[in-house]
């Protein structure tokens, strides 16, 4: 796991810890002070004493993090709080002696959940304003600044599925692929990576495709294509192809999600889609609940014909159980996904039933392997260490220091040619693993 000792003092771990965390809270901060009116029309006093109380609690936390102190228990009484604490018990007994666990002295992974756990507490600890969503201004901003994207992407899709039923095989595999690419890509706007800043989709994302092809550094679809098509051959009028999506990003990515999972339900190739999203706001521009239907409602009155046809074909496949909101709490813990099994045996089950899983993202690609420092050339298969639930598969753009599976030499040319290939958001992974 990212440490924060002499040998990754100039890691982008370290960097992150040092000046994207606290520009993330100061911006949190902002936020709750410039919504202070708002706050006292809907709640009256105790807005106002809820605001200051929440902005005190994070200014006390933004200070601990500067300043290396200890990490401290959570104390909100959420279901999840005994989990964290025994992970923070955890961290301490890796440690010699006396030490604690810090903020500079803890695994990166680790802290950067922490953070976004103790921004939720903040909230938790003041009503009537802990059901407030502080990144949500920052998601709809992204989402409308996205605008002609996604209506080249909704246009595309609708016009599409007019005959898709008229595709022979290459063909489906030709538009699987293409929104395959259009799903990875769409990970390039994450607000977390920009602190918050604006880091939307503006143009059409097809017609960079082939100009991107080259960037895709690991691409396996050519097996989940075979995955899925061998499924729909074998499948009868009764069985259930399953595939589930665990999110990344709200906002324009999520509509590239959706409109992949359309494109995968109009074609057969499966019958169901389980999307997974995160049960609090996270990581500033991760799906939520409130952020998958607001996408889905703000699509349905849009003003353009082919939006608001998505957004009502996808309330209909909603109503229908085709199309299933899940979240749940493990998805905004600290662990690894190898431990899922054993902290989230439900959870665990619940994808069992899946016949391919699709990750979103960085922050599932570090869970999935660990966030550890692998040789490049590590497989994807050994990384995973026993997570094994059904088939998967993880689209991501590279922004973390961590990557496995490539070609030997492929990671050495990169690192002499462009220093910061790992953490840019230029290249793309699509990688994958049948094994059970």
């Amino acid at each position: 796991m990212y440490y924060f000792d002499s040998f990754l003092v100039r890691s982008f771990a370290y960097f992150t810890i040092k000046d994207r965390l606290p520009q993330i809270l100061t911006r949190v901060i902002d936020t709750l002070h410039r919504h202070k009116n708002e706050f006292f029309e809907e709640h009256g006093e105790k807005g106002i004493e809820a605001e200051k109380n929440t902005i005190s609690i994070l200014s006390k936390l933004r200070n601990e993090l500067q300043t290396d102190k200890p990490l401290v228990p959570l104390d909100d009484k959420l279901p999840d709080v005994p989990l964290w604490n025994q992970y923070l018990e955890y961290q301490q007994n890796l440690l010699d002696g006396n030490e604690q666990p810090s903020w500079f002295q803890s695994p990166w992974l680790y802290v950067e959940c922490y953070m976004y756990r103790r921004i939720h507490e903040a909230l938790v600890h003041n009503p009537p304003i802990d059901d407030y969503d502080v990144f949500k201004e920052a998601k709809i901003e992204s989402f409308f600044e996205s605008q002609q994207a996604i209506i080249a992407l909704c246009t595309y899709l609708q016009e599409h599925l007019k005959n898709i039923e008229d595709l022979d095989e290459k063909q489906l595999q030709e538009e699987l692929f293409k929104l395959l690419q259009v799903s990875l890509w769409g990970n390039k706007c994450d607000l977390s990576i920009s602190a918050g800043e604006d880091n939307s989709q503006k143009a059409s994302p097809l017609k960079s495709l082939d100009n991107l092809k080259t960037l895709i550094l690991v691409d396996d679809m050519e097996s989940i294509w075979s995955l899925l098509i061998n499924s729909k051959k074998r499948r009868t009028s009764i069985e259930v192809t399953r595939v589930d999506i665990v999110l990344d990003n709200a906002g324009y990515e999520l509509i590239t999600d959706l409109i992949l999972a359309d494109f995968l339900l109009s074609s057969k190739l499966v019958t169901e889609i389980h999307f997974h999203g995160k049960c609090i706001p996270w990581y500033v521009s991760d799906t939520t609940k409130q952020d998958f239907n607001w996408t889905i409602k703000q699509l349905q009155s849009a003003n353009n014909r082919w939006m608001s046809r998505c957004g009502m074909n996808w309330e209909g496949s909603i109503k229908k159980g085709v199309l299933v909101y899940h979240d749940h709490i493990f998805w905004t813990l600290p662990h690894e996904f190898c431990s899922m099994a054993q902290v989230a045996t439900d959870l665990y089950t619940e994808l069992q039933k899946s016949h391919l899983i699709i990750f979103k993202g960085d922050l599932n690609y570090r869970k999935l392997t660990g966030d550890r420092k692998w040789e490049f050339t590590v497989p994807f298969h050994q990384a995973l260490n026993k997570f094994h639930p059904a088939p998967l598969c993880s689209l991501r753009t590279l922004k973390s220091d961590v990557q496995v599976g490539l070609k030997p030499g492929q990671g050495e040319q990169f690192v002499t040619s462009e220093p910061d290939w790992m953490i840019c958001g230029k290249y793309g992974v699509v990688q994958f693993d049948a094994s059970l």
